[in-house]
């Protein structure tokens, strides 16, 4: 994993619910791959209730400039991203998400293209 300061594997996937942790490490895997200059940030929050929910786990971030977090898989700039098919919802002024139900969404094209214009748009705004 190239990604820097990176949680261990272990240690990340023990703070995340059984049933969705296949999905979220597919989802860091991802992030780790497409995005490898992204220095991983972890948050502190506490697990949910809801053995199926997910929630913010982590941020990547180039230059100081946020790219994607994981829980649902979040963007900052998430409005200026053309995803060029619908895959990414939400109507706040910034951000956008996607729903990530398996680990196979992970591998996704169209996810991984998001994830490289979410990664040139921060590196853009970093200089």
């Amino acid at each position: 994993m190239t990604t820097k300061n990176p949680m261990p594997e272990r240690t990340f996937s023990a703070r995340v619910p059984a049933a969705v942790r296949p999905t979220v490490q597919a989802a860091r895997r991802m992030v780790m791959q497409v995005a490898p200059r992204a220095e991983e940030i972890q948050y502190t929050g506490a697990q949910p209730r809801s053995a199926r929910a997910m929630w913010k786990l982590a941020r990547y971030a180039i230059d100081g400039e946020n790219v994607v977090g994981i829980g649902t898989l979040f963007f900052y700039r998430g409005r200026e991203l053309d995803d060029g098919g619908g895959s990414l919802a939400g109507t706040g002024s910034q951000m956008r998400f996607v729903r990530m139900r398996e680990p196979a969404d992970a591998r996704r094209p169209a996810l991984k293209r998001i994830v490289r214009k979410a990664a040139a748009l921060a590196r853009s705004a970093a200089g």
